[in-house]
This record gives C-alpha cells, sequence and structure tokens, in this order.
C-alpha cells in the first residue's frame, strides 16, 4: 500500500514540471497520501534532502517555470555507492514510491534504482528536447518553441534594419526537434540539424550565391551538435570565408530557451502526465514512463524509453522541409 511518496525533478528543467507537481501534490494529499518533495534532484536523494510538499505549497505554481524542488545532474547516482546511499535514504523516510520528472539521463537513473532495490517508479517526460521515444511531446517542448521563436522574430527586425544574414544555435540536444520545427515556423533560409562531425554546406552556398536579404530569409537555424561544439560559430566561419561580402553574425540563444511561463498546452500535459503518474503509482503498475501517442495517454516501458529506438521526425514535418528546403 502507498502512504508515503517522493517527487523528483532531475537533469535540464522545463517549463510545466511545476504543474506535474503540483498535480501530484493535490491529488496525493486529497487522497490521504504524504507527498514529499526531494530537493535538487538524485543529489538530494543521497543527501536525504526531503521536504513534506502540501496543497498550500503548490497553490500558485502552475505559471512558474523550472521546478520549485530544484534540479541537478548528479556524477554520484552513476555509482552504485551512490544509489545505495539514495536507498538507504527512501527506507529511512519511509518512501513507498517515487516519481521522477525528467528525461533520458533522469529515466536510466529510475532504471537502475528499480533493478537494483525494486524500488517502484514511474517516469514523466519533462525536457525541453523532445527526446523521449514512444511519447509525442514532452513536458516543456511547446514553450521552448514558442519562446525560441519569439526571440529570433526579434532578431529578424534588427537583422532586416541592418541588411544582415544571422545564423541562429538552438538547443536540442541529439535529433533538433526545436531547430527543425522553430525554423520551419520562422521561414528560416537553411535549417542544421545534428548528425555527424560535417556540415553538408552545398545547399546554403548555392542560396547565397544569389543572396539578396529583400527576396530571402535572413535567418539561419542550427541545432547544438556536441560532437562539433560551438555549432552556430563553427557555420559562421565556413560561411564567412567563402562570402566576404555578406554581413554576417551568429547568435547562441542559451538558456532563454529554459525559461518562462509554460504554455497552455504544456500546463496541460503536466497536469494529464502528473495525475497519470499518481494513479498508476498508488495501484503500484510502475517502472513506465507516462507518454501520449495520437493524444492518448500511454505507458511506456523505461526498457523501451531509453534510447531503445531513435525517435523519429513526424513525417508530415519532413514532408513540408523536403519541399521547401
Amino acid at each position: 500500500m502507498i502512504k508515503n511518496i517522493g517527487i523528483i525533478t532531475s537533469g535540464g528543467d522545463s517549463p510545466g514540471m511545476n504543474a506535474a507537481i503540483k498535480t501530484i501534490v493535490n491529488y496525493s494529499n486529497n487522497n490521504n497520501i504524504n507527498c514529499y518533495g526531494i530537493k535538487y534532484g538524485y543529489e538530494g536523494l543521497i543527501k536525504g534532502n526531503f521536504k513534506k510538499l502540501s496543497n498550500f505549497i503548490v497553490n500558485n505554481i502552475l505559471s512558474f517555470g523550472g521546478t520549485i524542488l530544484g534540479t541537478s545532474r548528479s556524477e554520484k547516482f552513476k555509482t552504485k555507492i551512490g544509489r545505495k546511499k539514495a536507498y538507504n535514504n527512501i527506507i529511512k523516510n519511509k518512501i513507498d514510491g517515487l516519481i521522477v520528472i525528467g528525461g533520458d539521463g533522469t529515466f536510466t537513473g529510475a532504471k537502475k534504482l528499480y533493478k537494483e532495490y525494486k524500488v517502484p517508479i514511474i517516469g514523466i517526460p519533462g525536457t525541453i528536447d523532445n527526446d523521449i521515444y514512444g511519447t509525442d511531446y514532452t513536458i516543456g517542448y511547446d514553450t521552448s518553441l514558442n519562446t525560441i521563436i519569439n526571440n529570433i522574430e526579434k532578431i529578424k527586425d534588427t537583422a532586416y534594419s541592418n541588411n544582415k544574414l544571422f545564423i541562429i544555435e538552438v538547443m536540442g540536444k541529439g535529433l533538433g526537434f526545436l531547430a527543425l520545427n522553430s525554423g520551419i515556423s520562422i521561414g528560416a533560409l537553411d535549417i542544421f540539424i545534428p548528425n555527424n562531425k560535417k556540415y553538408n554546406l552545398k545547399n546554403i552556398y548555392n542560396i547565397l550565391k544569389n543572396w539578396n536579404i529583400n527576396k530571402y530569409s535572413n535567418i539561419i537555424i542550427v541545432a547544438e551538435n556536441k560532437k562539433i561544439g560551438d555549432s552556430a560559430k563553427t557555420i559562421y566561419k565556413l560561411i564567412k570565408q567563402k562570402f566576404k561580402n555578406i554581413d554576417i553574425r551568429y547568435n547562441i540563444l542559451g538558456h532563454v530557451q529554459r525559461g518562462g511561463s509554460p504554455t497552455y498546452f504544456d500546463r496541460i500535459l503536466a497536469i494529464n502526465f502528473g495525475l497519470e503518474s499518481i494513479k498508476n503509482l498508488i495501484k503500484l503498475k510502475t517502472n513506465i514512463v507516462i507518454g501520449i501517442n495520437n493524444n492518448k495517454i500511454i505507458h511506456i516501458p523505461f526498457n523501451e524509453s531509453i534510447k531503445k529506438k531513435k525517435k523519429k521526425f513526424d513525417k508530415n514535418i519532413i514532408n513540408i522541409y523536403d519541399n521547401i528546403y
């Protein structure tokens, strides 16, 4: 029987996490289940940083970006010694089950904790990257996408005014969902998404041979690529060497993409994920990630959600990309 549960937000923060937290806390307390927030992710679990959450504490957090529980990336939790300490704190605080909100790294840690100690765990996908296999959307993706579009539109204003070409780097590790969808949404001149250590610049070179700011877009979107480093700067240098007559700038949007009040879509998604997670935890239907597919809430086994398959782009979006670019 579930009497005490713990909530963890881990890895990169994303707008909408607080909506999931509030939903879980409200449902738990309304059903006589004690709810504890574990501060700063798995690191807080190792250190025993538990805080009891009441309905009053979470009353006004729906509109807040980030997470009121704090988050971190814990190197200690990657070790068996670290997970043993975490488990000891779970037992010490009489926690019967955990709900973890995060991305791929969060679920990898959750899977190991479940495998080693059989702790009932349910995962909620919260990451702006939208890279969790099995779910169409993750909490924070929609808000981040809108933030990117809003900021790029501002850059477009000054780019047109000053007759400049801007190369803008966005987040979205691994797959480039943010780059592809924001690029199409703002009518980018070209979009570069990660695949290897080299960029194929043939297409953009052909466009820039006859580039005119009054005729073409003035924005190139680049997804971050850890294999390369500063992706926008790299492409900037390559283009600048070939087209010295074009006034080019590069801009890295950075962590502004993680912040801000969550959109309606992310709030409703988080509320649905939170409600489904606590209901299933009470039933002890665990070792799953809550997701959404074709507007229906689904359950994804941890094994499938953690890089079992590479998440693919929406076919409709790819069709648009192929026809335009």
